[in-house]
């Protein structure tokens, strides 16, 4: 059985890029990106707003991470997993496997 998990978000930076090291040697980048969109639902307009954790692992997306600032437009995609807080709750966080810094045309 294949099971499909793929995500594909657009939003903008909204808090401080954090860098840490696993004990294996691997960079990790953890951000939080918000999205805020029209979408369509049982045919009307609504409003779609949302926070996502992401974290991108490992050295090719380094690279990119030291583009991205708070207030950066990108656009995320990868997996979704749920990992546990420090207190005890559950949340979901984007795994990046490709990030796009989108031209704000200035």
């Amino acid at each position: 059985m294949t099971a499909n998990n793929h995500l594909v978000l657009t939003g903008t930076v909204c808090k401080a890029l954090i860098r840490k090291v696993s004990p294996a040697g691997i960079p990790h980048c953890q951000f939080v990106i918000e999205h805020r969109s029209i979408q369509e639902e049982a045919g009307l307009k609504r409003q779609s707003w949302c926070r996502m954790p992401i974290i991108a692992s490992g050295k090719a997306l380094q690279a990119v991470t030291h583009s991205i600032t708070v207030g950066s437009q990108i656009t995320v995609s990868g997996f979704i997993s749920s990992h546990q807080a420090r207190n005890g709750l559950f949340k979901l966080v984007l795994h990046a496997e490709q990030i796009e810094l989108i031209d704000s045309g200035d």
